[in-house]
């Protein structure tokens, strides 16, 4: 059977791939896979457990036993809803500080990959494109200013009640896009033959238009 097609979002912390992600799943009626929650499940359960960033071994195994169930857009860990838990800013941090490990990448590969049904699937992350799903139809590689991905985090956490400031997110997310382009395993780069769409002056909507016509360009 031939498998179900996928396009593949990938990109930069705070650069829109979630929203455009869930806007052109949404337009297809295809699934929806966020990846970078499954790292942030793992984040949360290894501060949890005490598990620390540069135990990969220990990262894997929770990764490997994770009781994870999406539902109607929220994410519920042993049967608990973490949606809001795992956007938690030290969260965030100790996803990215644990995503660079090779044995952690490798126990959730077959977890994404099983995603991957009918009618089709959009995935974003930082290697969809490039590891995940390397046959993807499509694959885009969405980036912004960081001084705009900065401002859009700030409001974003605001909206949800965590508190911040535009400095230290600045901040952090330039140590994570050097922590991300910089790694060994799956580093953050565009695949050879993705489409590159800077949403920096681009809406949302503009943003999700562009990538549905591109996709169906491909069906």
């Amino acid at each position: 059977m031939k498998a179900a097609p996928v396009v593949a979002i990938d990109g930069p912390t705070a650069s829109g791939k979630g929203a455009v992600s869930e806007g052109v799943a949404a337009a297809l009626g295809w699934h929806y896979l966020d990846s970078g929650a499954l790292y942030r499940l793992v984040g949360l359960a290894a501060l949890r457990a005490g598990v620390g960033h540069d135990d990969p071994q220990g990262l894997a195994g929770l990764a490997q036993g994770l009781d994870v169930r999406f539902d109607g857009g929220g994410v519920r860990l042993a049967g608990e809803d973490v949606s809001a838990a795992i956007r938690a800013t030290e969260v965030g941090a100790m996803a990215s500080r644990i995503a660079g490990h090779a044995p952690l990448r490798a126990a959730l590969l077959d977890r994404q990959r099983a995603l991957r049904r009918p009618p089709g699937l959009v995935a974003d992350g930082r290697d969809m494109g490039t590891v995940v799903f390397p046959d993807a139809i499509l694959k885009i590689f969405l980036t912004a200013a960081v001084e705009v991905r900065a401002e859009r985090r700030y409001k974003q956490l605001i909206e949800k009640g965590f508190s911040a400031t535009l400095t230290d997110l600045l901040h952090d997310l330039r140590e994570r896009d050097r922590r991300d382009t910089e790694r060994a395993a799956a580093p953050l780069v565009a695949a050879k033959d993705a489409v590159l769409v800077d949403s920096t002056e681009r809406s949302l909507s503009e943003v999700i238009d562009l990538v549905v016509g591109l996709a169906r360009d491909r069906l």
